[in-house]
């Protein structure tokens, strides 16, 4: 065949080849208190001059987790727990490296297990400690359903196994009085505020601090008031693309483009301005004045990386069956 005619038949079939467009749209699976942070973060990103329009689905981390590997089709995660992610790398939703494709571990912002107590703090509960005392009832979320509630009981087990001098039996015999003081467990955390605040359940709530500061702003400090305990356990809230959906809807290049913003320093404003701790040091400090100092246990130095810690605390049988069924 004449090359002439190869060359420019060639050129007809990678010019004749399909070119599809970006998506306009992308979902965003995310945690169930996170509603308000990313309405803000979605107009912020809408007003730095994207065209890309997020959609949210908001749920427990765990929930958000198995949704996606049973059919929702979310083109980018924002979790609080690594584990949830990992379980998607597990389903070959995202790919093992996902931690190293943005700064920090591809953790743009982060918070901690905290307090929020009735005005005044009546019942004086100031550290972890104050929790077991007889009459005290405490809200938080359901370990079994929630990363919520999985980091308070990792915290609360930090900070246990500190006082008691990792004296495993007092360890247990003060997480099971805990456990026992809390009248009803939820399954995510914006359903324990809700219990908290509109059922008005409990002296204490025990969320991420960006909860219960976000709520103090609500509803005001003459009803409700924050505490930072003495020790708590970092929780940082991991991001990812979701490889498989971006690669089917051609939604790459915007998935990346919204994450990255998160790391940006208007995304970082905007993190700070809703009660979450952002990565960005500048940032963090310019917002000191609404971020009380706390020393925060890692999960690798207390409880040797999330992989061990989700084997020996929270597969059947493990430690936290131990004094969650012990009521």
């Amino acid at each position: 065949m004449n090359k002439l005619l190869v060359s420019t038949l060639a050129a007809l079939t990678v010019s004749a080849a399909p070119v599809y467009a970006q998506p306009t749209d992308i979902l965003n699976a995310s945690y169930d208190i996170a509603r308000e942070l990313f309405a803000a973060i979605n107009e912020a990103y809408t007003a730095s001059g994207a065209t890309v329009t997020v959609n949210q689905s908001h749920a427990g981390s765990s929930a958000q987790a198995r949704a996606i590997l049973e059919g929702l089709a979310a083109d980018v995660v924002t979790f609080n727990q690594v584990t949830d992610i990992q379980r998607l790398v597990d389903g070959e939703f995202v790919s093992a490296d996902w931690a190293t494709e943005f700064p920090n571990n591809a953790t743009p912002f982060y918070s901690f297990p905290s307090f929020l107590v009735r005005a005044g703090n009546p019942k004086n509960l100031n550290d972890w400690g104050d929790l077991v005392t007889e009459g005290v009832q405490i809200i938080f979320p359901n370990p079994k359903t929630s990363g919520n509630g999985r980091y308070t009981y990792l915290a609360a087990r930090a900070w246990a196994t500190e006082e008691y001098a990792g004296d495993t039996a007092k360890v247990e015999e003060f997480l099971t009085k805990l456990f026992n003081n809390v009248p009803v467990f939820e399954t995510g955390g914006r359903a324990a505020t809700t219990a908290f605040t509109e059922r008005q359940l409990g002296d204490v709530l025990i969320t991420f601090e960006a909860e219960a500061l976000a709520v103090a702003n609500e509803f005001g400090t003459d009803k409700y008031q924050p505490v930072t305990p003495s020790v708590s356990f970092l929780s940082e809230f991991p991001v990812a693309i979701v490889d498989k959906v971006v690669d089917a809807r051609g939604s790459r290049d915007v998935a990346k483009a919204y994450l990255d913003f998160l790391f940006s320093p208007e995304g970082q404003e905007v993190a700070a301005a809703n009660f979450h701790r952002p990565t960005n040091e500048e940032v963090l400090a310019k917002h000191a004045d609404r971020f009380p100092e706390v020393r925060l246990v890692t999960v690798e130095e207390e409880f040797g990386g999330w992989q061990k810690a989700a084997e020996e605390h929270f597969a059947d049988g493990g430690l936290l069956d131990k004094v969650f069924l012990n009521q």
